[in-house]
């Protein structure tokens, strides 16, 4: 099964006030947190999707690092990003699945998304989550019956839905740290603690 990565990071980070792609974490940026987990991932494909100050991120890490594409249509949400990705993931080679992830969830690792490719070929499903606060979300496989729904997204709308709907067809990888994600200074402040 070939697999392909997609790091959404085009949003405009309004409420901490400037990129949260770029902001800090123990002398590294979450953007490059990201990128390294998914570059250390047993995955053939990978992307970046940006949006919202674009040319800042991306003098923060190595163009060379890792596909970016940029999102036009940011402003419309979430879902623009995931099909720019997809679109990415459908040109040429395509992955058979793709993991969609953030650049604001500084506890993903190569581990945790190799542990969503093996609980996929171990079960079979169709989606694989991450299991944390009583609920599931992000990092989060998909298989490629499932590409045509990602393509039809619209607004704010993540591919939770999607999951909602075929929690049959789902399994899940518990990741209590998935919690922490970046919105706010505080949020950032206590993850430094």
């Amino acid at each position: 099964m070939k697999t392909g990565i997609i790091i959404l990071a085009a949003g405009e980070s309004s409420r901490l006030g400037y990129p949260k792609q770029i902001a800090q974490y123990k002398g590294k940026t979450l953007l490059q947190y990201a990128i390294d987990a998914a570059n250390g991932a047993d995955a053939e494909k990978r992307v970046v999707v940006l949006g919202a100050n674009r040319d800042e991120i991306k003098r923060t890490f190595p163009g060379n690092s890792i596909p970016n594409i940029p999102n036009p249509n940011f402003k419309e949400g979430m879902a623009s990003s995931i099909k720019t990705g997809m679109e990415y993931m459908l040109k040429f080679d395509k992955p058979d699945q793709v993991i969609i992830m953030l650049c604001d969830q500084p506890f993903v690792d190569s581990k945790l998304l190799n542990k969503l490719i093996s609980t996929q070929e171990e079960s079979g499903k169709g989606i694989v989550s991450c299991k944390y606060s009583k609920t599931f979300g992000v990092p989060i496989l998909f298989g490629n019956s499932y590409f045509k729904e990602l393509m039809q997204l619209t607004g704010d709308e993540g591919a939770k839905q999607i999951a909602l709907s075929n929690e049959a067809d789902m399994a899940s990888v518990d990741f209590p740290k998935g919690k922490v994600d970046i919105d706010t200074e505080e949020d950032l402040r206590d993850l430094n603690l």
